[in-house]
């Protein structure tokens, strides 16, 4: 497959730089998401295409494909590096495969308690600049880091603490999230997530890691899960918004300083549009009377938060880039005060 990309592209990598210079006025860079058509993300990552279109008069236009248009979820990389596609918007955590470092950084269980704690770190924590060592080896230059918000957590089964974990079967993606659940006593099991609500239902599984609280309430889930945890206190994943860096070091300056304000913008503007609709349905679940949602207290995320260092440390270990990411996130927590 990538010897394909590869041979399709060198042509049009060279151009479209060439075409970069020679057009400046007027240039259109093709991104591609990892959410599909209609999915309330891309419906934002949508309105972030618009504001760069707004920010730089029309001389930059972001043309938004949904996934799977392209090249599949996890080949973007390899297709930005080839000059298939310019950009993506995309969950890190999918080239975990290529460097354990992905993966500590997109999703480092337990760390953050919300959003603007992410964009703290990346912004002025080192995270930024991380990012950059990542990803500039495969030809990519990180813009900026956006998400989608804390998850929720979906139980049958009362959860006030870690202790409450102990046992409990349930549904955990495969990689550091699993491990980290494991490590904590719980009994996780890889299951596809149209597989979750019957899974629930029938007993299989007493709880999941899933998605965000009003997305678990729109599909059903508490309605055989009653007893979420909200907010969140393990998952709340990177999703990375980059390009080709030999087409971002040919954009003019102003340019690149569009780009990286139009996402730090996005990144808002996605947390607060997706929080209010987590409020509604909060409020709506709460007024029903039949759903009960569990708040964890400070101590308890704290209690997971040590639990979900040590598995860190473990990914640290597999290799250089993963060991630089634990380092630099471990500092900063322990320098503001938010790890043990």
């Amino acid at each position: 497959m990538f010897k394909t990309l590869t041979k399709l592209a060198l042509a049009s990598l060279v151009g479209a730089a060439l075409g970069i210079s020679a057009h400046a006025q007027e240039m259109t860079l093709k991104f591609q998401s990892s959410d599909p058509a209609g999915n309330p993300n891309f419906i934002l990552q949508q309105g972030w295409a618009e504001s760069v279109s707004e920010k730089t008069g029309g001389r930059l236009a972001i043309e938004l494909l949904p996934v799977e248009s392209i090249v599949a979820h996890n080949e973007t990389q390899d297709a930005i590096a080839a000059g298939i596609l310019d950009g993506h918007v995309t969950d890190t955590s999918y080239f975990a495969g290529k460097d354990p470092a992905f993966g500590l950084i997109a999703n480092p269980v337990g760390a953050w308690s919300a959003p603007q704690e992410m964009f703290d770190f990346m912004s002025d924590g080192g995270g930024k600049e991380l990012m950059n060592e990542l990803l500039e080896p495969y030809g990519l230059r990180f813009i900026g880091a956006t998400t989608p918000g804390l998850e929720a957590f979906v139980s049958k089964v009362p959860l006030t603490g870690v202790d409450d974990l102990q046992g409990l079967k349930m549904r955990a993606p495969e990689g550091l999230v699993q491990q980290v659940f494991a490590a904590a006593g719980a009994a996780p099991v890889n299951l596809p997530g149209s597989e979750v609500f019957t899974s629930l239902d029938k007993g299989v599984i007493d709880a999941a890691d899933y998605s965000v609280f009003s997305t678990n309430q729109a599909q059903g889930m508490h309605d055989v899960a009653p007893n979420p945890v909200y907010p969140g206190f393990h998952s709340m994943p990177l999703v990375e918004i980059s390009m080709n860096k030999a087409k971002w070091d040919a954009l003019p300056e102003d340019m690149q300083a569009a780009l990286e304000e139009s996402v730090a913008e996005f990144a808002l503007s996605q947390v607060a549009a997706l929080a209010a609709k987590d409020e509604e349905a909060v409020a709506a679940a709460k007024a029903g009377g039949e759903v009960t949602v569990h708040d964890w207290p400070a101590e308890e995320r704290a209690k997971f938060r040590t639990i979900a260092t040590g598995e860190w440390a473990k990914v640290a270990e597999r290799s250089e880039n993963a060991q630089r990411v634990y380092e630099v996130l471990t500092g900063y927590l322990k320098e503001n005060g938010m790890m043990n």
